[in-house]
């Protein structure tokens, strides 16, 4: 399933498998995102499966929000993000 990405002002919904084949589409649309917006959020709700490189990209998205002390906040799938925060060990294969 290819990756989609729709947004309405600073809300933006990922839908689809977001892994290393799909990383460009998401790096194309938020490529210099904080330079546009002070507040993001991101829903996952409708993300299918991710894998390390997606885990990654949007670590290193929430990194340059804090950097430039924007605000960005990642919606859905609470359930599956709570598990991995919980087990450092899945964090730490997920992102290695």
């Amino acid at each position: 399933m290819e990756l989609r990405i729709t947004n309405c002002n600073n809300f933006f919904k990922i839908k689809g498998e977001l892994n290393k084949k799909s990383l460009s589409v998401f790096k194309n649309e938020f490529q210099d995102i904080f330079n546009r917006l002070s507040t993001l959020t991101i829903s996952i709700e409708d993300v299918k499966s991710m894998d390390r490189h997606g885990v990654k990209a949007l670590t290193e998205l929430h990194n340059e929000a804090v950097a430039k002390n924007k605000s960005m906040a990642i919606i859905g799938l609470v359930v599956k993000i709570y598990t991995i925060i919980l087990n450092p060990m899945r964090l730490h294969n997920v992102l290695c």
